[in-house]
């Protein structure tokens, strides 16, 4: 099975699909979207291929391609995937055809005055592929080059999928909001780059064990880990943190998060998703697969301060949701919140930790696609994003109400569904570590039962406010997004077994690799000694 190259196929199939997209021709507009749909499909069969070919006590990293690319710069084109980045491609492939299902009529409309034909559609569903494709990319990526160059280059066409598309009595908003968003993501790619610039001097230096520099992740880790390579600690440092900015932008974490908000309300709700869901999911991997890996020490070193940002992102982002009258704008500061959670899990350094944040970016995706989609469906109807102009939902749209509403449990965690159980493995592996820390977030999960709760009140709950008695229920395209979302969260919640099956072996290499290992409970000696 491996002879088949599949995880260049994996995002080749979006690639490719995203050309023939907008090669058809302008007046064609359902035949564009039903084939972005068909090629989401079918990049989703490579997926499934591949997840079906893993094997969680196998390599390390597997499916594994490497060929040339620029000699001169000891770059290669290699690909490889370990268990943490199968669940994050998985997650990817079986979003982006929900997403253009609940994005079906966002772009493309039909010419009022009968002149020329608009490529909206085409443009649209052509550039969420693109963004999948990249993003698959840079999953898969095993050389630092290649994948700083799909990291950076996926900014493009998310910017003009927020800029372009959106609430049209907004545009200049949503110009400034795609603009921010380009301006944050690439000045922390330029400071990455810096980084990327930096470790390749190191790998070429006199006390390297390599012949000329070189980005290959798994080699540079190699020397790293066996102490062939070392990097003085001030250097290392500076390394770290220059991956560490450009990854904590994307995710994002406080305080450089401010993007996500304006982002999130002005790009139509499944572009929000699809930044939010997904891409910001490169971010927090990327700590996992480079932060960690190339820099063991200076990780542990800024360890303390990142788990303290992580906190301060955890009770920040719940607190600002409480505080919103834009709903959609309350949803992605829950975000904020739940990034602080993966993050804290991450530099926890601890396999329990790990894993729960690796299922966490899984979890997260799918909560928040459910209840950002469903919010988009239920602010379509009304026209406003105005929460004081909704009340009463729930007698008018009964499903619609009930979906939100599972929706919006899972997103404060209860038991039974999917967030609760990765949630509870941050906070247990977060503890042995940094104990205050883990209180804090703990009692902050208070607060997100305050934002979910008011919310679904005044928004579904009491009379039907004026206005609200002539919102529909949902059509069947779109419970067709939503069904599979829900039913995740509570498969995921009720039997994570097989998603952890396929994380841990992968959280403990990486923990094995840095000489990182799980500190060990003691208990309070009583009675002269006798129990520990």
């Amino acid at each position: 099975m491996n002879e088949i190259p599949w995880l260049t196929a994996l995002w080749l199939v979006p690639a490719v699909g995203a050309v023939v997209v907008m090669a058809v021709p302008a007046r064609q507009r359902r035949l564009a979207k039903a084939l972005a749909l068909g090629v989401s499909v079918l990049t989703l069969a490579v997926a499934v291929a591949v997840a079906v070919g893993f094997e969680p006590g196998g390599d390390r990293y597997q499916f594994v391609e490497s060929h040339s690319w620029i000699p001169a710069f000891g770059t290669r084109y290699a690909l490889g995937v370990d268990g943490i980045a199968l669940v994050l491609v998985l997650l990817t492939v079986a979003l982006v055809p929900l997403l253009m299902l609940a994005g079906w009529h966002d772009a493309g409309a039909e010419p009022a005055d009968g002149g020329r034909e608009s490529r909206g559609a085409h443009t649209y569903f052509a550039l969420i592929l693109t963004v999948e494709a990249m993003v698959l990319l840079s999953f898969t990526a095993l050389d630092i080059l290649l994948f700083y160059i799909f990291f950076e280059a996926m900014l493009i066409p998310l910017y003009f999928l927020v800029g372009g598309f959106g609430p049209r009595a907004d545009r200049a908003q949503r110009s400034r909001a795609a603009v921010k968003f380009l301006l944050y993501n690439l000045f922390g790619g330029l400071v990455m780059l810096a980084a990327v610039i930096g470790l390749y001097v190191v790998t070429a230096g006199d006390r390297s064990p390599f012949a000329a520099g070189t980005f290959d992740l798994r080699a540079i880790v190699d020397a790293v880990s066996s102490g062939a390579l070392v990097i003085d600690a001030p250097v290392a440092n500076a390394l770290f943190l220059g991956f560490m900015f450009a990854f904590a932008v994307k995710a994002p974490l406080w305080p450089l998060h401010t993007w996500l908000p304006d982002a999130a309300v002005q790009a139509t709700p499944a572009t929000a998703v699809l930044m939010m869901a997904v891409v910001d999911k490169v971010g927090t991997f990327a700590m996992l697969r480079f932060c960690l890996q190339l820099f063991p020490d200076a990780s542990r070193t800024f360890a303390p301060w990142i788990v303290s940002l992580s906190v301060v992102a955890v009770v920040y982002g719940a607190l600002l949701a409480i505080g919103q009258t834009d709903v959609m704008r309350l949803i992605a500061y829950t975000s904020i919140s739940h990034f602080g959670f993966i993050i804290l899990g991450i530099f926890a350094l601890t396999s329990q930790g790990q894993a729960g944040s690796t299922l966490y970016m899984v979890n997260h995706g799918i909560s928040t696609a459910a209840l950002f989609l469903i919010a988009g469906f239920l602010v379509s109807r009304r026209g406003t994003r105005a929460i004081a102009a909704f009340g009463g939902v729930q007698k008018v749209a009964p499903v619609l109400a009930g979906t939100f509403l599972v929706a919006g449990l899972a997103t404060l965690s209860l038991p039974g569904l999917a967030p609760f159980v990765s949630e509870f493995l941050v906070l247990v592996g977060t503890y042995p570590r940094y104990e205050v820390a883990a209180v804090i977030a703990t009692l902050a999960l208070v607060l997100s039962a305050v934002y979910v709760l008011w919310l679904y009140q005044r928004v579904m709950g009491g009379p039907v406010t004026e206005g609200n008695e002539r919102i529909r229920d949902l059509v069947p395209r779109e419970v067709l997004v939503a069904a599979p979302l829900l039913a995740l969260l509570l498969i995921l919640g009720l039997y994570p077994k097989p998603a952890l099956d396929v994380i841990t072996p992968a959280v403990t290499r990486t923990l094995t690799t840095i000489h990182q290992p799980d500190p060990v409970p003691t208990v309070a000696e009583q009675d002269g000694g006798a129990h520990r």
